[in-house]
């Protein structure tokens, strides 16, 4: 054996040995040891740290949320007048948004500027033809005008869209009851009590017919 090769072959002897002593020693990267988090609600990499809290940034309104905001405010103070500005702000933003457009109606109706909420309720209407919310208003609208034959007219269709909305009935049976109609006024009032027992303007207005005619 040439010096070269005793050489290459202490060497080798030399790598095992410092190899199996680190081995048997444990003193060697462990998984999940020697990398294990530092803190207890820590994951490896920093996706948890205490120290660095993620948050979802702030939603900001828009305006067309805010005027309504500013509507329904002044809507619940009575304020009609601040409402309506507010929603005539909106509506230039929006001049198809429903819920803005209902807003209007009602402010309409409570400054008795009832050709316009028809305006309004009929454009709600022309965007959601199954709003039978929308058909109930402007049928109440109708007969505040006096034009009871579309009211009549627009009350059944609220109906058809939803018969199982008491206040559909009980209006109808409002606009009834107005014409004389009482057979008929009954018969809706009895019906939206059905709907609603806790409607007790319904029984009063039964109670009423039933004392007219006794």
């Amino acid at each position: 054996m040439g010096i070269s090769q005793i050489a290459l072959f202490l060497i080798a002897v030399t790598i095992f040995y410092i190899f199996f002593k680190k081995l048997f020693s444990g003193d060697y990267p462990k998984r999940g040891i020697d990398y294990e988090a530092k803190l207890p609600d820590e994951q490896i990499g920093g996706i948890s740290r205490p120290d660095k809290i993620f948050t979802e940034p702030k939603v900001e309104k828009s305006r067309l949320d805010e005027l309504l905001e500013m509507a329904d405010d002044s809507l619940a103070k009575e304020n009609f007048e601040d409402a309506k500005k507010a929603i005539l702000s909106a509506l230039i933003l929006d001049e198809n948004n429903v819920e803005v457009l209902q807003r209007a109606g009602f402010v309409s109706i409570q400054e008795e500027d009832f050709n316009q909420a028809v305006v309004y309720y009929e454009k709600i209407i022309a965007l959601e033809p199954k709003n039978d919310l929308a058909f109930g208003s402007l049928a109440n609208t109708y007969h505040k005008l006096g034009e009871d034959d579309k009211a009549i007219e627009t009350h059944k269709q609220a109906i058809s869209l939803d018969a199982h909305y008491a206040p559909h009935f009980f209006n109808y049976a409002n606009t009834l009851y107005d014409l004389g109609k009482l057979d008929e006024a009954r018969q809706n009032y009895q019906k939206a009590l059905e709907l609603d027992d806790g409607l007790q303007e319904a029984q009063a207005m039964i109670d009423k017919i039933d004392s007219k005619e006794a």
